[in-house]
């Protein structure tokens, strides 16, 4: 085996036999810890359930579901299962809408977040000789900081260039030769234009090969036109907040679907409606389950991410298994004249056209009780030869995809706001019941 491709050898290639016996025994641990909380001591009561009713994984099934709504309901510390005096360090979600959903870590909790992202910064090629650019926001969310540690258990040099202002991003890939970046898709696109505006083509950049792209939902279209204009391969990552941040799941070189750690995690599937198991290889909502966080354990968390288990072992001999690309959220579903749609199934088409940028804006509006669907999208620096006629070739597959017919508006380069964090994609201006 070759050993120079793996972080932790031993733990990356377990066997299925042997990753499961470390998650029950990590489980049970687990469970013992969370009824110490104030959350699950009362639910467990509730339940008539104890750690000791946990003597397999299928037990997992006894334990109680844990939502968003339960964490802010029980804001800030009712699922701290430690003493505060053990804590170091507090991060917790935007709370645009109500409390935040707070977590707690240790100071092992801190080392094992670090140790899980230098993990998946290893699994992409990177090593102690790379200069890594966090591009994240540091602050209460979790991305600058969990990044930032991963790059330092890594051994790599750290960029902490932190969100925005891209002309400062951008000196600073060409004078401290940057070789992987870490940023937002929206945002490398949006660093793309700026370097065309600079007349710089980052493709011709030797020393940057690496993007490393999450904290949105995005398609396989926006992860290949980041690698066409930058010239790198760009990994895409999944983390939360309540999973203490990124490092949760991280593709391998072969691109094909994001190694979950499961020696930290346990993952089901479920159908959202219903709670149930899906089949594997089935899309369904991702629920998740701490196995080695101290502060903070979380049980069968609803995180409303869409996504599959995909089937099958990888060929990079990595035996965790592999969550397909988030299809987006359960909640950022909109209903339109009776279809169910989704921002990717949007994004999916915009994508294929050259002529049209990365930006755009999903806009819903009501008229006399009819329900219309606006998408504007701005131009690219592509030539358009004839502008109806494009619009008509995007309407046309839109309306193949949606199942109904939208308005497309082509914009100009600005005319749309730019987000330096996550991109706003949708407003629904529809009168509210």
């Amino acid at each position: 085996m070759n050993q120079s491709i793996y972080f932790e050898p031993q733990i990356e290639t377990m066997s299925r036999q042997d990753l499961e016996a470390l998650q029950l025994e990590r489980l049970q641990e687990t469970v013992k810890r969370a009824a110490k909380a104030p959350y699950y001591k009362k639910r467990f009561e509730e339940m008539g359930i104890s750690p000791d009713d946990i003597k397999s994984l299928a037990d997992l099934s006894k334990l109680p579901f844990t939502t968003k709504q339960d964490m802010r309901e029980n804001y800030p510390f009712g699922f701290l299962a430690c003493d505060k005096k053990e804590l170091v360090r507090l991060h917790s979600s935007s709370g645009t809408t109500g409390n935040p959903t707070v977590i707690c870590h240790t100071k092992n909790d801190i080392a094992t977040w670090a140790n899980r992202v230098a993990r998946c910064f290893y699994m992409v090629g990177l090593r102690d000789t790379d200069v890594i650019q966090n591009s994240s926001g540091y602050g209460m969310f979790t991305g600058g900081l969990g990044i930032q540690a991963g790059i330092e258990a890594l051994g790599a040099m750290s960029i902490p260039a932190a969100a925005g202002n891209s002309r400062r991003q951008i000196k600073c890939i060409t004078d401290y030769g940057t070789t992987a970046i870490h940023a937002i898709p929206s945002y490398a696109l949006r660093l793309a234009d700026v370097f065309d505006e600079l007349g710089i083509d980052p493709a011709k950049d030797p020393q940057l090969t690496t993007f490393l792209i999450g904290a949105e939902p995005h398609t396989e279209e926006t992860r290949r036109k980041i690698e066409e204009r930058f010239g790198v391969k760009a990994y895409n990552c999944f983390g939360m907040t309540e999973m203490s941040g990124p490092g949760v799941a991280f593709e391998c070189t072969e691109q094909y679907g994001m190694h979950l750690w499961e020696d930290c995690y346990i993952i089901e599937i479920v159908d959202p409606t219903t709670l149930q198991p899906v089949a594997e290889g089935e899309i369904g909502e991702m629920v998740l389950t701490t196995l080695d966080r101290e502060g903070m354990p979380l049980l069968r968390y609803r995180t409303r991410d869409l996504t599959r288990i995909i089937p099958g072992q990888c060929p990079c001999g990595r035996t965790h298994r592999r969550i397909d690309r988030i299809k987006g959220r359960s909640d950022d579903m909109f209903i339109v004249k009776g279809v169910n749609i989704f921002p990717m199934q949007i994004e999916k088409i915009l994508m294929q056209y050259p002529e049209v940028g990365t930006n755009y804006l999903i806009t819903i509006k009501s008229e006399n009780n009819n329900d219309e669907l606006f998408i504007e999208v701005e131009k690219s620096n592509v030539a358009i030869a004839d502008e109806r006629a494009l619009c008509k070739d995007i309407t046309r597959k839109l309306k193949d995809e949606l199942l109904l017919t939208p308005c497309v508006i082509l914009r100009e380069k600005d005319e749309i706001p730019n987000a330096e964090g996550k991109a706003v994609r949708v407003k629904d201006l529809r009168p509210k019941e």
